[in-house]
């Protein structure tokens, strides 16, 4: 996993007092990082128009134009001028070596977005606005300078956006980047380095980029075992009983021993998956929520009562039956709407779906300061895991599990891992991984996923 930061100022200021390293310096290595991406892309020769804003973005974008010139066709635009001391220093190195300058945007095969970068704090203006949405109408091979002009530095698209191919982010890497509203603008995110490796350059923090290596898959290793030793998983199963079921078979799928659906009326299951209709004596995990409906809540308060692992979904998040189950050992697997209900239901805030997804971060680190027992999975395009003062990023996620279904196989993977004795916090983000790797790697149309095809991708992983 890789560090992330709300804010990297604090970082770039150790390297000035600690380390000798001026904003010069930090600059041209910032300006090399993007180079060294295109050359490694690229032909010779290529049109590359470099579109600069007044700040140190735009800075970035001078002293790119600079270490291009002559090997690309370099084309300059600095429809603000330069107005900071090193956009005025890097503007004169230009001239001097004859950078051609242009005073409209061009045609090319590259577009590089110097404008604002983590800078804006403001609305665009109409001229900004039209510089933006002219760039985006252009076919080209387009990239971000460390974040697409019109991305503010919390993440949020308030008017317009660059849509970038890929972000060449400076330093480190910035929440802003994974906000799920800017998924669709910075593309690939590569992390430039400004003259110190990014061990040395980065500091402590609490949240964090997962990896593929971050899914600890659960392999069995032991031979001396049988279906007991990989636990016992319960599924409640309420009056939308479809939702229960998908849960069970992604849980079998992903190496549950036994999994048994809790259901007073008779349902049709695979001949692998055992009905009961109390839990189970040897029962080692529950899942409860999804498809729920209507239910008898004592029975549910003395189900989320008993001392075993559990994982809560869907229609719980509306109950105050669940509040007790909060200060416990629980994993959540919200998406936005229940989400928004389980904090009004927590007294943490009384906000829309929209406001949160605008501060998406800021209200999963709320909630898990108030219950730093749980583990909350927030589902989204980039699903946010959060347990006491630390948040997870999991950014593998894909509209192809924009479907009914999606949600229950992921709440039946969180439960196999608790059954098969994972940590909470373990169960959720290799679950989460899991999940969304096996979405990205099925090859049919991108629209035709059902949760039985998902069950079969997390199967060849």
């Amino acid at each position: 996993m890789e560090k992330v930061f709300y804010e990297v100022n604090s970082l770039d200021k150790k390297c000035y007092d600690k380390l000798a390293l001026t904003e010069d310096i930090l600059m041209e290595h910032a300006a090399s990082s993007i180079a060294d991406f295109i050359e490694d892309k690229f032909e010779e020769k290529v049109s590359v128009l470099i579109v600069a804003g007044p700040g140190n973005n735009g800075a970035d974008g001078i002293a790119l134009a600079r270490l291009l010139y002559k090997k690309y066709d370099v084309k300059l635009y600095l429809p603000f001028g330069a107005k900071s001391q090193m956009a005025r220093i890097q503007l004169q190195r230009a001239e001097l070596l004859g950078v051609p300058f242009v005073q409209s945007i061009t045609s090319s095969d590259i577009i590089v977005d110097c404008l604002f970068g983590s800078g804006l704090n403001k609305d665009l203006d109409e001229t900004s606005l039209s510089i933006i949405n002219s760039l985006n109408e252009q076919k080209a091979y387009k990239i971000a300078c460390d974040i697409p002009s019109g991305v503010n530095i919390k993440g949020q698209i308030n008017q317009e956006a660059f849509f970038a191919d890929v972000t060449v982010t400076m330093g480190a890497l910035k929440v802003a980047l994974f906000l799920d509203e800017a998924k669709d603008y910075v593309g690939k995110v590569k992390v430039a380095n400004l003259g110190v490796q990014r061990t040395i350059y980065e500091e402590e923090t609490n949240i964090y980029l997962l990896d593929k290596e971050d899914m600890k898959l659960p392999f069995r290793s032991k031979k001396n075992a049988h279906k007991g030793s990989f636990g016992h998983l319960n599924v409640i199963a309420g009056c939308k009983k479809g939702a229960g079921v998908i849960a069970a078979k992604a849980a079998f799928g992903f190496g549950t021993g036994l999994v048994s659906v809790v259901s007073h009326e008779d349902i049709d299951l695979p001949y692998h998956i055992m009905q009961t209709h109390f839990l189970s004596d040897n029962c080692t995990a529950i899942a409860i929520g999804m498809g729920l409906g209507k239910y008898e809540k004592d029975e549910i308060k003395k189900i989320l009562e008993e001392d075993i692992p559990t994982v809560v979904d869907a229609d719980l998040f509306y109950e105050e039956v669940l509040l007790d189950k909060l200060q416990k050992d629980v994993v959540l697997t919200p998406h936005p709407k229940e989400f928004v209900a389980l904090l009004k239901l927590c007294d943490i805030a009384n906000i829309s779906v929209k406001h949160l997804q605008k501060n998406r971060f800021e209200y999963v680190e709320k909630f898990c300061k108030k219950y730093p027992n749980t583990v909350l999975l927030l589902k989204g395009a980039n699903t946010l895991i959060g347990k006491a003062d630390k948040i997870y990023i999991n950014s593998f996620g894909t509209a192809i599990l924009s479907k009914g279904g999606s949600g229950d196989v992921l709440s039946g993977l969180v439960a196999s891992l608790l059954a098969q004795e994972y940590n909470s916090l373990d169960a959720a983000i290799t679950a989460s991984l899991a999940h969304a790797i096996a979405a990205n790697n099925y090859k049919k149309a991108n629209y035709s996923l059902i949760p039985a095809d998902l069950v079969e991708e997390i199967r060849r992983l």
